[in-house]
């Protein structure tokens, strides 16, 4: 049974599920992470962005808010109190976001947020509005002698993250309206690849024009339209590509972090061990995590 009292048994061909149905028939799995990093001269590098009233809600969201509830002058401790939307900061989109015959977050296995993967640098081949594709992230690991494997975990650097609020050069409307994306080609490759689950360093793991943004902003429509020379819904029609990261890739256990930022540019273009750590949310569709790498140099 899972956490709603359904009796759960795993779907074939998520591999989400089939993690989660072969730890339960065989117990804890071992590792063997030898090949990917060296034990003896490992750093850990922190992939996430910092979160506050300040960070910018997605689009149509509410914003984070806090405030204190106890002070240490007046009560002797001090304690505060959120009231937040999960979608904001370094997070964790859950099978519950969009599959509501999906595991809720907090009852996946801690196994299945850490593994082998690898960090692909895209900085330098895509701008704003542009669309990536498998071709691109394929020929980026092998400039770089890296094979991407089954179940690997795959960290995308758009370059995005350095337009995200608490940078210098920080630019909203860019991080979050313009940020690079995927179309279904990509979503399919995930698919074939077994990816287990990806990491992306803007605001959504799909491309900002196939969400709630192509409806509220006209303006970024044609843009769009403008530097692709074709009608957006040729290039990129709906409802195929409409958030087919999540509503197509999540009923296959494809699940994805949003936001990465942090100490990303530190890591490219490696496979390191990588690692994001939700929140043990019992009955949440998705969580604030901490993103992070464990390479050796």
């Amino acid at each position: 049974m899972d956490i709603f009292g359904r009796k759960w048994r795993a779907r074939i061909g998520n591999v989400l599920e089939e993690f989660v149905d072969k730890i339960e028939k065989e117990g804890k799995l071992k590792y063997n992470w030898v090949k990917a990093v060296d034990w003896s001269s490992v750093r850990v590098y922190d992939l996430s962005q910092p979160l506050s009233h300040l960070s910018p809600p997605f689009p149509t969201y509410p914003p984070f808010e806090f405030k204190w509830i106890k002070t240490v002058y007046e009560h002797g401790v001090g304690a505060q109190y959120i009231m937040t939307p999960l979608h904001i900061g370094t997070h964790m989109d859950g099978p519950l976001h969009f599959d509501p015959a999906g595991l809720d977050i907090g009852s996946i296995p801690v196994e299945y947020w850490v593994g082998e993967g690898l960090i692909i640098d895209i900085s330098d081949e895509v701008s704003d509005l542009d669309i990536y594709t498998s071709e691109l992230i394929e020929k980026k690991a092998k400039s770089y002698n890296l094979e991407i494997k089954e179940y690997d975990i795959l960290v995308i650097h758009t370059g995005y993250h350095r337009y995200a609020w608490y940078q210098p050069t920080a630019d909203l409307v860019r991080y979050m309206l313009k940020h690079p994306g995927p179309i279904k080609e990509f979503a399919d490759w995930l698919i074939e690849k077994k990816i287990r689950w990806t990491a992306i360093d803007a605001a959504s793991q799909d491309h900002p024009l196939n969400t709630v943004i192509r409806r509220i902003r006209p303006d970024i429509v044609k843009e769009f339209e403008e530097k692709h020379g074709k009608p957006i819904q040729e290039v990129m029609p709906w409802p195929e590509n409409y958030q087919l990261m999540h509503t197509y890739l999540f009923p296959k256990g494809i699940l994805h972090v949003e936001n990465a930022g942090g100490e990303i540019e530190d890591v490219v273009n490696r496979r390191c061990v990588i690692a994001a750590f939700p929140f043990k949310f019992m009955g949440g569709e998705s969580a604030f995590c901490r993103l992070v790498a464990f390479c050796s140099d």
